[in-house]
């Protein structure tokens, strides 16, 4: 039995990845700030709850020895707790972004790595942006297939391209993990009003095809469901 943790599922594109992967037989552990909403979205779906706050230590560390506890590991890690910002462009705008977007994936790796050396095939989905691409940004015109939709985003999508460097980092120094970073593409979710072209289902579909991968999988990459996504 596959054991996987996504952050920030009681919800949207966690929610739908983590039934989906219920239904493809693993064990999914929910993980939601909220008490209440976390407890209802796992039993909906048939998961078992964690409650998990990714900005801070103490939940972090006791997320991960619930885990070990009941489950003595963790084959997959989906790091998908992300917010948008007010896009004020403020420093403390900065800060509280990237202590989810960022800080919080390094927290989660730094508590989890060892549940997940103790996997025969373990896996890391770092849920991205096409706004983390350098790429995107620097030449909107010339790759509409990679963010068709061109929106001002300093705070966010400076905080997606240091996730996406992350992956990178991770994936190098930990070899025998396949560590990916995903695009979902623009899908309809509170982000953006609910005004995105992808169903919540078209989005997660990414999300889910890399959390089952095996060791002969990708690693270090960048992914949507059109292919390659550019740096």
């Amino acid at each position: 039995m596959t054991t996987t943790l996504i952050t920030g599922a009681n919800k949207s594109l966690g929610y739908e990845t983590a039934r989906q992967l219920i239904a493809a037989g693993h064990t999914v552990y929910v993980g939601a700030r909220d008490l209440g909403r976390g407890r209802e979205a796992a039993d909906r779906l048939g998961g078992r709850f964690v409650q998990l706050d990714v900005t801070d230590d103490a939940s972090v560390r006791a997320a991960a020895q619930q885990i070990l506890e009941e489950a003595g590991g963790l084959d997959v890690l989906v790091n998908n707790a992300g917010i948008l910002g007010s896009r004020e462009n403020t420093v403390e705008d900065f800060q509280n972004v990237y202590a989810t977007n960022v800080f919080g994936v390094a927290r989660m790796m730094q508590e989890f790595l060892p549940l997940l050396e103790k996997s025969d095939n373990p896996v890391v989905v770092n849920v991205s942006s096409g706004l983390g691409s350098i790429t995107v940004a620097t030449d909107p015109e010339g790759n509409k297939s990679a963010a068709p939709v061109w929106v001002p985003a300093l705070v966010y999508g400076s905080s997606k391209a240091a996730l996406n460097m992350l992956t990178v980092q991770y994936a190098h120094q930990y070899p025998n993990m396949r560590i990916n970073v995903v695009d979902p593409g623009y899908t309809a979710t509170d982000f953006n009003s609910h005004n995105g072209y992808q169903t919540i289902e078209q989005g997660a579909e990414i999300i889910i095809r890399l959390a089952q991968i095996d060791q002969d999988g990708p690693t270090a990459q960048y992914l949507s469901l059109t292919g390659t996504m550019p740096w």
